[in-house]
């Protein structure tokens, strides 16, 4: 089985080191961003990232469908879960390329769409 390598994108500080806490103590590699632009920074980067899981709704100006967009072109064979505590129909359209985990999520929830 391959490694995990999850690029976490959450601009709130409690659950960005919650999920990272628990991912990293299932023995999955963790790199995070706290919001769209540092996401799309790590991305260009050479990550090597199996899963971007993504909140949709972030602050300065990148949103997470941006950051899953650029994930998915950079990177075609990453697995794209993305996060939000609205309803899937306030939403814009998510691509049937990507997962989406309604908030609040279980962390057994992440960890099946993540496959772990």
């Amino acid at each position: 089985m391959t490694p995990l390598h999850v690029l976490l994108v959450e601009d709130e500080p409690d659950l960005r080191l919650l999920v990272e806490d628990a991912l990293s103590h299932r023995g999955i590699e963790v790199t995070v961003a706290r919001n769209g632009a540092e996401a799309l920074e790590r991305l260009r980067g050479s990550g090597g990232y199996s899963h971007v899981v993504t909140d949709v709704c972030m602050p300065e100006g990148v949103s997470g469908l941006q950051v899953a967009n650029e994930a998915l072109e950079r990177h075609p064979s990453v697995q794209v879960i993305v996060v939000s505590g609205y309803q899937r129909s306030q939403l814009p359209p998510i691509p049937d390329a990507m997962t989406f985990l309604p908030k609040p999520y279980r962390m057994h929830q992440l960890f099946a769409a993540l496959g772990a």
